[in-house]
């Protein structure tokens, strides 16, 4: 039962929307550093490399039928993995700069220490003796 009204305070709890508004923007800048990648930074490198398209770069396994059929051949696209691995270090790179950020400027607030055992024996004491 500890698990089912675990979820209960999860699914219904303020985390809820503000892990949807992370998984929301997520989804945003990652499209978004997806096309700064393929667009931007990789049409630069294949020129530099030759002019070469990475989206392209692949290795042929087999022939998928004939040429009348006009299927394409099963391809090892090593260049699409490339793109798709600079998407993601450029992802992890951002995300750890925001965790950093958020973290360092999360103000912990003291905790109000209140009396300790004795003084309030000693306040018991002094009301008691009144």
């Amino acid at each position: 039962m500890g698990m089912i009204s675990d979820f209960k305070e999860f699914a219904l709890g303020g985390n809820l929307i503000d892990m949807a508004t992370g998984i929301i923007i997520g989804v945003a800048s990652g499209k978004l550093i997806s096309s700064l990648v393929s667009d931007v930074i990789m049409p630069p490198i294949g020129v530099a490399l030759g002019g070469v398209n990475f989206a392209d770069l692949g290795y042929k396994l087999a022939e998928t039928g004939g040429g009348d059929k006009g299927l394409d051949p099963i391809m090892l696209k090593y260049g699409a993995f490339i793109q798709s691995f600079i998407d993601f270090l450029i992802i992890m790179a951002v995300v750890f700069i925001i965790v950093k950020i958020a973290t360092r400027n999360k103000v912990e607030e003291p905790e109000e220490e209140g009396p300790t055992q004795e003084e309030l024996l000693t306040q018991i004491r002094d009301s008691l003796a009144k």
